[in-house]
């Protein structure tokens, strides 16, 4: 199993759904390659439905490609959610790539969705063998543990063949199993260069165990604060994460972000280049009143670098 080395390639998060069209616009302007958009039912505040924001956005431009940063995958019925893949690879002319997550960080949300947190691995695993199948094939009949179907097609199928790339997230073993299994890519969140590094290896060597051919791109998620004064890049980027994650950021995000000044930025992200990352996602951790000249600065000063 080989990983592929080549050029950098970066993604930008949504800012908010009520701007989702602009803001696509302006990525794809920006010279972004992807769009994404993470997702959860309910969290500590607002939150999107990582599908339904991409489908907007699939209609406001023409080449950038979009990314579920992430889809939870056990919160969905694993036929419905195929469809619904296979709809937004269709009417974005196939630019869609599914990021998996498992998710239950916030338990609440599984209890109001009717599913055991502590399904949400197994959940996940059979919902992936399923959905390749319903992408792949007609006339599927599967008996699963959590699903069933006898001798359904799925009409349209997506248009990318034999379906939309599939990043598996996540930091756990398991998470690294299903990336070998499953993945196209692998995107672990909150993670340093050298637990990138970990990973890639050990995906690279279950791949390599399970026979598997077929390359798998690492990536990465981080987020990332950008301005000309470095301490106040770091000082936004401490606040918002704190503020979003519900704890103290202080001490992590010299571990998890990218945070200082363009070349403050430029020497971190070379340490994930070189951890081995080839895919890098990036969602702003500042201000709101901030994000269009995060984005802006970020797309001007520090990706030129890695062309």
């Amino acid at each position: 199993m080989a990983l592929t080395m080549n050029a950098i390639e970066f993604g930008l998060g949504l800012r908010h759904m009520h701007s989702a069209v602009a803001d696509a616009k302006i990525a794809e302007a920006l010279g972004y390659q992807f769009l994404t958009c993470g997702e959860h039912v309910f969290f500590h505040g607002a939150c999107e439905n990582s599908l339904v924001a991409l489908a907007a956005a699939a209609g406001a431009t023409t080449s950038i490609k979009l990314m579920s940063t992430i889809t939870l995958v056990p919160l969905y019925p694993p036929s419905l959610l195929a469809k619904q893949i296979a709809t937004l690879d269709q009417v974005s002319n196939g630019r869609f790539h599914l990021g998996v997550g498992v998710g239950g960080e916030f338990e609440k949300e599984f209890k109001a969705c009717g599913v055991p947190v502590n399904e949400r691995g197994a959940r996940t695993n059979e919902a992936l063998t399923l959905m390749k199948r319903l992408w792949r094939e007609d006339d599927v009949t599967f008996e699963g543990q959590f699903s069933s179907v006898h001798g359904v097609t799925l009409d349209p199928k997506p248009v990318q063949i034999p379906h939309p790339p599939i990043w598996v997230s996540g930091r756990s073993e398991a998470a690294m199993k299903r990336c070998a299994k499953h993945g196209t890519g692998w995107l672990p969140y909150m993670v340093t260069p050298e637990r990138l590094a970990s990973s890639v290896k050990t995906i690279s060597q279950l791949a390599a165990q399970a026979k598997r051919a077929e390359p798998i791109t690492p990536g990465v998620f981080l987020f990332f604060t950008v301005h000309r004064h470095r301490e106040h890049a770091i000082k936004m980027a401490t606040e918002h994460l704190s503020a979003q994650y519900q704890q103290d950021f202080s001490g992590l995000v010299g571990k998890y972000a990218v945070a200082g000044d363009p070349d403050t930025c430029i020497a971190r992200l070379r340490q994930y280049a070189d951890a081995g990352a080839r895919t890098v996602i990036g969602y702003s951790a500042c201000p709101d009143d901030y994000i269009v000249e995060n984005e802006s600065l970020f797309a001007k000063e520090v990706l030129p670098a890695f062309r």
